[in-house]
Order: structure tokens, then sequence, then C-alpha cells
């Protein structure tokens, strides 16, 4: 089962995890992502190119399903206006093996922060500006980087 989503409804971690669970998988990992109030942010508007966007998700999904034999993997990733701890973004895979359900989930965060096409905008009280990319997050997903 390969599920990669943007949606603006908030994440339902009940729901997502019964449905890894139920593959029978002998390890399951899981990351979410919640939105911070570092430095006073009190919302994250996080906007999307909905065809492009969708495409990179499942890409990365089906990339990780392969090259990690994944018995499960999902996806999920919101946008719209978010407050502090809200959830963002959710990722679960499930594999036979607690390792490569583990290197999996590093994978598919590390690389959605440089992979996946949002625009992202922080709001701190009436001044909004957008998120410029990090050096760290491609440092990140360097190390997942295939030869060739």
């Amino acid at each position: 089962m390969i599920r990669a989503a943007v949606q603006t409804d908030p994440i339902d971690l009940a729901q997502e995890l019964t449905a890894i669970e139920v593959t029978g998988a002998g390890g399951i990992a899981t990351f979410t992502g919640l939105v911070r109030a570092d430095d006073g942010v009190s919302a994250l508007e996080l906007e999307h190119y909905p065809g492009a966007t969708d495409a990179a998700l499942l890409a990365l999904a089906e990339r990780a399903a392969q090259r990690w034999s994944l018995l499960a993997v999902t996806v999920l990733h919101r946008v719209g206006v978010m407050h502090p701890g809200d959830r963002i973004v959710f990722v679960g895979v499930a594999a036979a093996h607690r390792a490569p359900a583990l290197e999996a989930c590093a994978f598919l965060i590390d690389r959605l922060k440089t992979d996946a096409p949002f625009w992202k905008r922080e709001s701190r009280g009436a001044v909004a500006s957008w998120v410029e990319p990090r050096g760290s997050d491609e440092d990140a997903a360097a190390r997942w980087r295939e030869p060739g």
C-alpha cells in the first residue's frame, strides 16, 4: 500500500497508524512534524502547486517502497494556514523488520524537505515573511542521494 496526499484537514494519527498496522509488518516507523512557535511564529501558511506536489510525494513514497521493500508507505502533508502545535506532516512506513522501516522513514522526511514543492510563509503577529530553504535541510537530504 502506497499513499501520498496533500490535504487541508488535520491529520488523524490513529487512523493513519491503524491503516499501516494491518499490513502485518514486523517494524513500523513514523514521523509526525508539528508547527513550531520558534521566534514568535503565530501561524504558518503552506502553498503548493497541486499537480507537481502530489507527483513529488508519490514519487518519494514509491522510491522508498522499492529501495527498502516496504509493505506500506504513507506520506501526508498539510497545506493552508496552521498554528503552533498543529500537525503539518506525517510519514509512516511498514517493513518486515525495524531497520528498513527506520531508514525509510528518515529518508522520506529528509527528502520531503528538499524535493516537495511547498512554499512556506511564517506570521509573527501582523508581519508575514516567506521562509527560505535551509542549508541543513540540503545536507540531510544529501546523505540519501543515490550514486550516478
